[in-house]
């Protein structure tokens, strides 16, 4: 009996401490997976976050968004909704553009415009539906950076009512827009011709528009351009000189945006607000 006793504590003590050494053994092997690994991910983590800091340029960050810069061209399946609103010669404009990105290279894109007439004119109604696009020939890839895009459209369906040139039912343009983006500024250059075949009212006209376009620090942008305007038929469509500001404040892939346009020789005013949202 005392030999069976003393064989039971033997056993017991064996069993006890086989199993004391294998809950430290666990425990190790726990630690071991749980923080070696960690230690590696959090490290590994720093190192790439670093890298891509390095690799990635700022200013691709900050120009994939700017809606307002004179060279934006809507990405790849992306849309642009632009709503505008404009005072000028007692009438006020509403406008809508819709822009779609066809592919890295092309955006096709539609503006509806709506005016309100209160010199007695009665020039009320909906502005032709503008239907165009723009093509992207060059990246800014090359030795000089320079962007360089294709523009083209026609508008169709405008009002009888409504009279002025950008309202005219039943026109064509094309031009190049062109320019190089750099961090803080972008410069940019627009040729444009218009042809408007419209009964007893035809003519043409041709826009050269030189534009500087800068980024500030808290998302805040300003841009100022000239807009020369030479028409065919002065009686209808007078040669303008327009001088444009605007001051716009970026949240995200939203903009709000305040306009100043200015023309030197008759001295007209004319004030306008976009919010744009990319999406």
């Amino acid at each position: 009996m005392k030999k069976y006793l003393m064989f039971l504590a033997g056993l017991f003590v064996a069993v006890n401490a086989n199993a004391e050494g294998v809950i430290l053994s666990d425990t190790y092997a726990e630690e071991e997976s749980i923080e070696a690994p960690a230690n590696n991910s959090y490290n590994q983590t720093k190192s790439d976050n670093y890298e891509r800091r390095q690799i990635t340029p700022a200013v691709k960050n900050i120009l994939s968004n700017d809606t307002s810069d004179p060279l934006f061209l809507v990405g790849d399946n992306q849309f642009l909704s632009d709503t505008s609103i404009y005072s000028a010669d007692e009438k006020i404009r509403f406008g809508q553009f819709i822009g779609y990105g066809v592919n890295p290279n092309f955006a096709v894109h539609l503006n509806m415009l709506y005016q309100i007439d209160f010199s007695g004119e009665d020039q009320n109604g909906f502005g032709a539906t503008e239907f165009g696009g723009t093509y992207r020939m060059n990246h800014g890839t090359g030795e000089w950076r320079i962007k360089s895009d294709v523009l083209f459209g026609l508008k169709l369906w405008g009002s009888s009512r409504v009279r002025s040139p950008e309202y005219a039912d039943s026109s064509y343009y094309a031009g190049l827009r062109f320019g190089r983006q750099y961090t803080g500024i972008t410069l940019a250059g627009t040729i444009k011709s218009t042809w408007v075949f419209d009964d007893g009212r035809g003519l043409s006209y041709i826009d050269f528009i030189p534009e500087a376009y800068f980024r500030f620090r808290y998302d805040w942008r300003a841009g100022i351009g000239f807009d020369l305007r030479k028409s065919t038929n002065t009686r209808l469509l007078d040669n303008q000189e327009w001088l444009n500001f605007k001051l716009l404040r970026q949240y995200g892939n939203t903009q709000y945006v305040g306009k100043i346009d200015y023309e030197l020789q008759e001295h007209k005013l004319q004030f306008g607000f976009n919010i744009k949202i990319l999406f």
